[in-house]
């Protein structure tokens, strides 16, 4: 039977926080191979439901029948994998099999059963099994093997005893430990917490990754330039390293040299810093609505869903840009902030949103920049923020129809800017990415003094001029 929650206890929820691992090269060997051994576990699973495919048997699936057959395969099966942790890719393994069966018998054929090998899996220990003192952390191992005592590169956010599972990971050639904690939701003072009454509308974008409509005329607009240049500056940089070493590359079967290796790892960790760059930036963005909604006591949030666009085919450049939104990352974000924050979010219908004058409810041609024109009634305003108080009105799990109630504009604009941290984002750091140019406000090239005539020794311009004279 399950557990009933106390009422009067303080609500919860579950937070991931990863930390970087310095480790020196025999603690690095071991974490690895730990790695290793839970991808050995994912690839016996795969290879026993292979056997039982052919022999018309029904595939283990279950966790607890994965479990039983773990058991049999006795210790020391998996190296310095322990029963813990080798469970807990069972337990992956499970997840990845039900949710891919849900998905198919909801009519989506696209999802497929895991059936790909992995090299290396992440595996979780739960609460209880490992030891964590300040920066230090013990991950077990198995029975008869030496203790495994890593370094955490800062302190874990949350306090020990909130701590409640820890996963050890691989991103781009580099060891991460995530850990999971159960944090309380806030709680005010009485009047100043966040109002259930009080409705505000999200609007997701590319340049604009959140652009927030509040109920008394209020706005914010966070700017994400930042997160785009950071993009484009990596496909660049990505393309010319790779046309660079096109000549030196192996041919398909044939093993790469030292040199190839070296360049695989400098990419592989340059890939990594790049995702962690644009997820620091997206959580920076995220807490700046959360905090300017908790400032402004909203109590929900209505979310525009733009999912539905990734299904359609845009082209190679517009599908690159549909992927590099990540809108699955930027929900979820926000809803983990808010939800911490005690502000419930709901999932509308956003179409028309962008397309539609407040005023006049009639369509409007889509605009070259930001702002939105109306030629029936004159209306004039910035679209993401026009969006974003129409999604305000809409009403969660109905379809794009009339807004229930009166669209509210706002007269008061926030404005900020996601992913300071990035190269090139202040004034103060230059992107290595760029190429040299000049700094603003420099004399740049002394030219000689222009002769007495008053002629200039400019280069003269170039006027396109495509009218004809008549006759």
């Amino acid at each position: 039977m399950p557990r009933r929650r106390d009422p009067a206890a303080p609500r919860v929820v579950h937070r991931t926080a990863r930390v970087g691992l310095r480790v020196t090269s025999g603690q690095r060997w071991r974490c690895f191979g730990l790695l290793r051994s839970a991808g050995d576990v994912w690839a016996c699973v795969l290879e026993v439901n292979a056997w039982r495919r052919r022999r018309r048997d029904v595939p283990l699936t279950g966790y607890q029948e994965l479990c039983r057959e773990l058991a049999v395969s006795g210790p020391g099966t998996f190296a310095e994998l322990d029963s813990v942790g080798a469970r807990s890719v069972l337990r992956r393994f499970s997840d990845a099999w039900f949710a891919a069966a849900k998905r198919r018998k909801d009519g989506d054929l696209s999802a497929g059963f895991p059936r790909r090998r992995r090299g290396l899996v992440p595996v979780r220990w739960y609460h209880g099994t490992f030891t964590l003192q300040g920066r230090r952390v013990r991950i077990p191992t198995a029975k008869g093997t030496p203790p495994l005592w890593v370094r955490l590169a800062r302190r874990v956010p949350y306090p020990v005893e909130q701590v409640r599972s820890v996963t050890l990971l691989c991103e781009g050639g580099r060891l991460f430990l995530d850990v999971t904690a159960e944090v309380p939701v806030a709680v005010y003072p009485p009047g100043e917490g966040p109002d259930p009454a009080r409705v505000a509308g999200v609007d997701l974008g590319i340049i604009h990754p959140y652009a927030v409509a509040g109920p008394d005329g209020a706005g914010l607009l966070v700017s994400g330039r930042a997160i785009r240049a950071e993009h484009r500056m990596h496909l660049a940089d990505t393309k010319a390293r790779r046309r660079a070493v096109a000549r030196r590359a192996p041919k398909p079967g044939q093993r790469g040299s030292r040199r190839w290796r070296t360049y695989r790892r400098r990419s592989r960790l340059v890939e990594g810093r790049h995702r962690r760059r644009v997820r620091q930036a997206q959580h920076e963005a995220a807490r700046q609505v959360v905090s300017w909604a908790t400032r402004q006591r909203v109590g929900v949030l209505h979310v525009g869903d733009p999912r539905g666009v990734l299904d359609l085919p845009a082209g190679r450049r517009h599908n690159l840009r549909l992927r590099q939104w990540q809108i699955g990352r930027l929900l979820q974000v926000l809803t983990d902030k808010a939800t911490l924050a005690g502000i419930i979010v709901h999932l509308v219908d956003e179409r028309g949103t962008s397309s539609t004058c407040p005023t006049c409810q009639r369509r409007v041609p889509k605009p070259r920049g930001r702002t939105l024109s109306c030629p029936h009634c004159a209306f004039s305003g910035h679209r993401d923020l026009v969006a974003a108080a129409s999604i305000a009105t809409r009403v969660p799990g109905g379809g794009a129809t009339t807004p229930t109630a009166a669209v509210v504009l706002p007269e008061v604009v926030t404005h900020r800017r996601a992913g300071r941290h990035l190269p090139g984002a202040g004034r103060s750091r230059r992107d290595p990415r760029r190429p040299q140019q000049a700094a603003r406000g420099s004399v740049g090239l002394r030219r000689p003094a222009p002769p007495p005539g008053g002629e200039s020794l400019a280069h003269p311009a170039r006027i396109h001029n495509t009218h004809r004279k008549p006759g």
